[in-house]
């Protein structure tokens, strides 16, 4: 009897590109990770993270941000914390 099995995908090859930089830099492989998701899965009976559609707001919020709009930048951290009044 095998000892493992074989997970096949299909992922756009940008975002696997993007990812497995960041596994590498976390010290992972590919299989790692995946490993580790199976894990959490079975750990959790379910995914390990939300999974939601984000309300109107948020979803507009969202696109605008990647659209660079309504961005507000700050010259400290300081400043950011008064801005936001914390």
């Amino acid at each position: 009897m095998s000892k493992t099995a074989t997970v096949r995908a299909r992922i756009e090859p940008d975002l696997k590109q993007e990812v497995e930089q960041l596994f590498h830099e976390l010290g992972l492989s590919t299989t790692d990770a995946i490993n580790i998701f199976f894990k959490q899965v079975k750990l959790r009976h379910g995914l390990p993270f939300e999974v939601a559609i984000p309300n109107a707001l948020t979803q507009k919020v969202l696109e605008e941000s990647d659209d660079g709009l309504n961005l507000v930048r700050h010259k400290s951290i300081e400043d950011m914390y008064k801005s936001l009044e914390i």
